[in-house]
């Protein structure tokens, strides 16, 4: 008996190019090639997405929309279109289902697909991509960027790499040494914070990361010890999963300077419940418990939940819920370093899971996250 290891599978990550902004721009000729942010203007509006025209002036996703203003004063605001959106995405969907079953999105613009078994018997999975890539141009009248090789993890990272409307393919010879060059702050899952505390360590590149070992990793940065280990080696054994099921949606900021007003609590808390609320909108996500997250200054952690007989009707009902939630815990005289909101008994039937190319897709693969590239 031979240990053959794991499997060798073929993997695409396909990752629309600034989808939300493209669409406006598609459907409105008139905003081709200028400065675009898909989002709200007004004070307490953030970014949902920018074209690649205002990213030139450092507008990107995530960020307040009076700073984005600031850095592109001819930037165009458009409302979100999401029901346009998310029937772009259902037309994308279709395309991946006519060469594999198993997709897994990760939100309305991106998703990874297993093509080791492709329905059309193409063979190639760079052929795959490349046909998927033409097909969603001539289809959507949009670009697409992906990333082919044996993991999700590498296919990810290789989706980014030759963006916009690029096509990078990593073989697994090249996993281990195409992953030493990047810069962590590339690697999934390490977001601004860790990738500090990982600078202050020495480590800066994939190379930094693989000397440490396993041992270190673990006790430096608990259970993500173990992914980064794999991760700085080329390694992911996961399957794409097209049956994922969520089971809450919401995120987290922790702040740099402890709150301690109720006032300088409440607004940090709108500022919360515009993100999470913007992520509820994009996957059509529906649930019936809020649940409000605070962690104090000596780092006690608290929850407070509120679960209603149906699902939440709209924004200003789970901004109304939360912060009910939050004016049980004022005043809070010690100060808070970190707020959190989430949408959970989330309603599965309005999910549709099915893996047929009919199916909405879903967003945030991952359950509650920090808000990493809004950290304050």
């Amino acid at each position: 008996m031979t240990d053959e290891g794991p499997p060798v599978r073929k993997i695409i990550h396909v990752d629309m190019d600034a989808f939300y902004a493209s669409v406006e721009q598609r459907d409105n000729p008139a905003l081709k090639g200028r400065p675009v942010a898909v989002g709200g203007s007004s004070k307490r509006g953030v970014v949902a997405a920018a074209s690649y025209e205002a990213r030139k002036f450092g507008v990107k996703s995530a960020m307040p929309s009076v700073t984005a203003q600031r850095r592109c004063a001819d930037l165009i605001f458009i409302k979100p279109r999401f029901e346009v959106y998310r029937s772009v995405s259902r037309q994308i969907r279709e395309i991946f289902a006519r060469h594999t079953d198993l997709i897994e999105p990760l939100a309305l613009d991106e998703a990874y697909l297993d093509v080791t078994e492709d329905k059309q018997r193409i063979g190639s999975a760079v052929k795959i991509a490349k046909s998927i890539r033409a097909a969603i141009r001539e289809e959507t009248g949009l670009t697409a960027s992906a990333g082919v090789s044996y993991n999700k993890f590498i296919a990810k990272l290789a989706s980014d790499q030759n963006k916009p409307d690029g096509l990078c393919i990593i073989l697994p010879e090249q996993g281990a040494d195409f992953v030493a060059t990047l810069p962590v702050r590339r690697f999934h899952g390490v977001g601004p914070r860790t990738a500090e505390k990982m600078e202050r360590l020495g480590i800066r590149t994939g190379a930094d990361l693989r000397a440490m070992s396993e041992e270190w990793l673990h006790r430096n940065f608990g259970s993500s010890g173990g992914y980064l280990f794999n991760a700085a080696r080329g390694i992911d054994n996961r399957r794409v999963n097209p049956l994922r099921e969520r089971k809450s949606l919401g995120g987290e900021l922790t702040y740099f300077e402890d709150k301690r007003s109720n006032e300088e609590l409440r607004t940090a808390l709108d500022e919360i419940v515009d993100i999470v609320w913007r992520r509820i909108e994009m996957s059509g996500t529906q649930g019936r418990t809020i649940v409000f997250k605070a962690r104090y200054a000596d780092f006690r952690t608290i929850t407070r939940s509120k679960s209603l007989t149906r699902n939440v009707q709209d924004r200003a009902e789970f901004s109304a819920i939360g912060h009910a939630l939050l004016e049980q815990i004022l005043p809070a005289e010690m100060g808070v370093r970190l707020l959190g909101l989430t949408l959970s008994g989330i309603d599965q039937s309005g999910q549709n899971l099915r893996t047929d190319a009919a199916a909405e897709p879903f967003v945030c693969a991952q359950p509650v996250l920090p808000f990493d590239d809004v950290e304050k």
